[in-house]
């Protein structure tokens, strides 16, 4: 289809070009005639002409024949790597996208799991620490109790105290203010029953 096409285009320009040379010739005839250059002389245009068309018709079946089918060759095989070049930028295109769709499908799963994880550990951490308020409050009540009683016991073991002092103070006032000696027995139950009286 190329070598057609050129060999067209050759003929028309071999014809454009033997035409242009004639009417180029022709204001020059008179100097050829009157002996100045020999290339204008009417006598030698039959020889000049027969080579101008011999040296044309060579060119155009050495075009014809071997530089333009070499032209038409390099541009098929210019026009193929071009549509292999297309193609496997193509196919790259087509790895690629699904290249990026695994790695953002994996993307999402990582985020997924990371949630998940995390939701995981606050709980498990939400738990050891019920455990760990639950453990305390136990072992803060289990103190508690334990200084409550020993605060109960200390209480007691001082009102013990006081109650004696209390009757041995009471004996002796008693004795000093109104001159009457009580029994230790008596002036404690005395001191003691004042102390719950007063609380």
């Amino acid at each position: 289809m190329h070598v057609i096409s050129i060999g067209i285009w050759g003929r028309s320009a071999i014809a454009g070009a033997i035409g242009g040379l004639t009417v180029a010739a022709l204001p020059a005839l008179a100097e050829g005639a009157s002996g100045g250059m020999p290339q204008f002389n009417p006598s030698g245009f039959a020889p000049q002409l027969f080579w101008l068309v011999i040296t044309f018709v060579t060119l155009y079946f050495v075009m014809a024949r071997v530089a333009l089918p070499r032209i038409a060759e390099v541009l098929e095989l210019r026009a193929e790597r071009i549509s292999d070049d297309l193609d496997k930028a193509a196919a790259l295109k087509a790895e690629a996208d699904q290249v990026i769709a695994v790695y953002e499908k994996a993307l999402a799963e990582a985020r997924a799991q990371a949630a998940n994880v995390g939701r995981e550990t606050a709980a498990s951490h939400a738990a050891a620490a019920a455990t760990r308020q639950a453990q305390l409050g136990t072992e803060l009540g289990a103190k508690i109790k334990a200084a409550e009683a020993r605060i109960a016991a200390a209480r007691a073991t001082a009102m013990a105290s006081l109650t004696s002092v209390a009757g041995v103070a009471a004996q002796a006032a008693t004795k000093r203010l109104i001159g009457v000696d009580i029994e230790a027995a008596e002036a404690e139950r005395a001191a003691a029953t004042a102390l719950r009286e007063r609380g």
